[in-house]
């Protein structure tokens, strides 16, 4: 019994000093009210960038006959977009796509009819003013796959602080109008959160008669790049005394 008892105040001896070191960890109470306020701030930039899609849909008898022929005509879009100032590091091949046709008919087997072959290339274009020439250009090398454009700022950061500043400027100002209502005061902030979103406005689509368009046929595609809108939204707690 006294040789059991010496070791278990052995292991006591030694389990202490490790029992010792553990600290908890205790949360200071928030005095007074808090509030928690969301805020959004938006600031508006002309587009310095635009980005597009481009590409070719060829249909053919034969697998290879479809490749080919689409191969031909992609490498005229291709360079099209490098003679109208494209650089290559601005295009980037987003798909392509090989699929057989069939013709269904009603109690009998789907029938092969053909091939049909399609490439796809992301484009980044940095002259917007020439946007409408450059999707003529396409068009004219055999592009039957458009869509876009895309409006942004090639670099948005210096636009987004602003909007950060202007967030954070209507959240004390809101959070000032809640306490003076309650007949507080704003003491200091506990917590910010941001969430961000860039939202560019729906694109105008110009709509032109028949008369005015065969009197413009030899103009460029008609494009407005109008202006793209970034927002910053913050959420701030304040302590309110």
């Amino acid at each position: 019994m006294i040789a059991r008892f010496a070791i278990a105040a052995s292991l006591f001896a030694l389990a202490a000093p490790a029992a010792a070191q553990v600290v908890p960890i205790v949360q200071a109470p928030t005095v007074g009210t808090t509030l928690a306020v969301a805020a959004e701030g938006k600031v508006e930039r002309a587009p310095d960038v635009a980005d597009l899609s481009a590409g070719v849909m060829t249909q053919s008898k034969t697998a290879s006959e479809a490749m080919r022929f689409n191969a031909n005509k992609m490498t005229a879009v291709v360079a099209a977009l490098k003679r109208a100032g494209i650089a290559d590091r601005d295009i980037q091949t987003s798909g392509i796509n090989l699929s057989p046709q069939y013709m269904y008919r009603e109690n009998q087997p789907p029938l092969l009819t053909g091939y049909q072959a399609s490439n796809n290339v992301s484009v980044r274009v940095r002259d917007i003013a020439n946007m409408g020439k450059t999707i003529d250009a396409l068009v004219a090398q055999g592009s039957n796959q458009i869509n876009g454009p895309t409006f942004r700022l090639d670099k948005p950061e210096p636009a987004l602080d602003e909007a950060r500043v202007a967030a954070m400027t209507k959240a004390r100002q809101r959070a000032e109008l809640y306490a003076k209502a309650a007949g507080l005061r704003v003491k200091r902030i506990l917590q910010i959160s941001e969430g961000s979103a860039v939202t560019p406005p729906p694109y105008p689509v110009p709509v032109m008669r028949a008369q005015a368009m065969a009197e413009m046929k030899d103009a460029s595609t008609p494009v407005a790049a109008g202006e793209v809108e970034l927002s910053v939204t913050v959420n701030v707690v304040f302590e309110l005394e």
